[in-house]
């Protein structure tokens, strides 16, 4: 999370120059950052876990749907939190580097930043993903450390031209997807429960699909090389979720549609004009990443972020942006964002209490309020509701921070 995500939002004024307009803080960004952590957050109140003791029920499924991961094809609204995240990410970089221009910092002082960002950044997603563990578990999938793999080369791209932008996102996309095409699929017969799949597993890709298949596609192998690079309790053989060190490549070109959403937001545009901009290239992408999928050309697969899902994932957060910038940016209906800014402006904070301290908070509530009071709505529902009083907590922390002015930067 960079630090911008963390520094106090400045309201666009419209009657502003236009090069205030352009360092300005959008305070929609701010809003959505929040709201994107505080759904991420919300896995503490363990929601698919409550509604599938409740298999008859098609709200209680509807739910357990909406707040889990697919399997491997496909999305649902938790798919697009980490996406939503990064494409943020992407767009608030010009207006970061717009005000530190402005201040009058040099591109080898803000390039030494950024090298020192995405370094924190690995770094901490390595810490917090070693939690519990007896030795530094080195692994670079957490969303962290994804943002900062690619953070130095998506800050070297912001000082390009949008069309040098999207050349640098379609080489990506369409190199990776080459990558994963050509790479042999595992000889007939296979036994892939050796790499943690079992055999009747029901989300098996067959025909030209099958290199997008997890733990036996280009990725994983490069995975099995790199990561035996590093100290481990045991040689690395596969990640049990299929994910990949190598999905920072297409989440790079992630960022780079965030990174031309932000300029489109700098833009001396109109502001409803930027919305609707925003709007048609977020149907866009959601059509041409669908259609991607339909024709066989590549599955739309989070876990391992084919170039797919990217532009379908992509399309989605661009849509969201639109209507955020629409509703909050151009019509000034800021009232309701309060409780996401102050998660918004401290992102970071957010997310590692959520790491680290969820099961110390539930421990330390429930010793000293005991658990009556969490199943008060029934015992079944006292997960959700011990959660939402954890969540609670955390909130109140950075509330306490926002009310004091203090941003954790990195």
């Amino acid at each position: 999370m960079p630090v911008e995500a963390t520094l106090p939002a400045r309201e666009v004024d419209v009657r502003a120059t236009p090069e205030a307009r352009a360092t300005s803080r959008l305070v929609s960004l701010d809003a959505l950052r929040g709201a994107t952590m505080l759904f991420m957050a919300s896995e503490i109140l363990r929601v698919p876990q409550v509604a599938r003791t409740f298999p008859g029920s098609a709200v209680a499924r509807f739910f357990a749907s909406t707040m889990d991961h697919r399997e491997w094809v496909g999305c649902a609204p938790w798919d697009l939190i980490q996406p939503c995240f990064m494409f943020i990410v992407g767009v608030a970089l010009p207006f970061s580097i717009a005000r530190r221009t402005a201040k009058g910092e040099s591109f080898g002082r803000q390039l030494g930043h950024a090298a020192y960002r995405a370094l924190v950044l690995i770094a901490l997603g390595i810490f917090l993903r070693s939690q519990g563990r007896p030795q530094t578990y080195f692994t670079f999938e957490d969303v962290l450390t994804q943002i900062g793999l690619g953070y130095i080369f998506l800050f070297l791209l912001a000082w390009t031209t949008p069309r040098v932008q999207w050349i640098a996102a379609a080489i990506i996309l369409i190199g990776y997807w080459a990558a994963f095409a050509l790479y042999p699929l595992p000889p007939a017969g296979f036994d892939t429960t050796t790499v943690g799949v079992p055999r009747d597993w029901p989300h098996h890709l067959a025909g030209f699909a099958a290199h997008w298949n997890k733990n036996t596609n280009v990725a994983s192998r490069a995975d099995q090389w790199f990561l035996n690079l590093f100290p481990r309790e045991k040689p690395f053989v596969y990640n049990s979720g299929g994910y990949l060190t190598l999905n920072f490549v297409p989440s790079l070109a992630t960022m780079i549609f965030g990174l031309l959403t932000g300029g489109v937001l700098r833009s001396n545009r109109a502001m409803y004009d930027k919305a609707r901009t925003l709007a048609l290239y977020g149907l866009f992408g959601i059509a041409a990443g669908a259609a991607l999928h339909a024709f066989g050309i590549c599955p739309l697969v989070k876990r391992i972020w084919t170039p797919s899902w990217t532009i379908f994932s992509a399309g989605w957060a661009a849509l969201i942006v639109a209507a955020a910038h629409y509703f909050i940016d151009a019509n000034h209906h800021r009232a309701w964002t309060l409780p996401f800014i102050v998660v918004g402006m401290n992102s970071i904070v957010m997310y590692v209490l959520e790491h680290v301290a969820t099961d110390y908070t539930i421990g330390a509530l429930q010793i000293h309020l005991g658990r009556r009071p969490f199943a008060v709505f029934g015992q079944v529902f006292a997960p959700i509701t011990l959660g939402a009083t954890t969540l609670a907590v955390f909130w109140l922390i950075l509330f306490w921070m926002y009310r004091r002015k203090i941003y954790l930067r990195i």
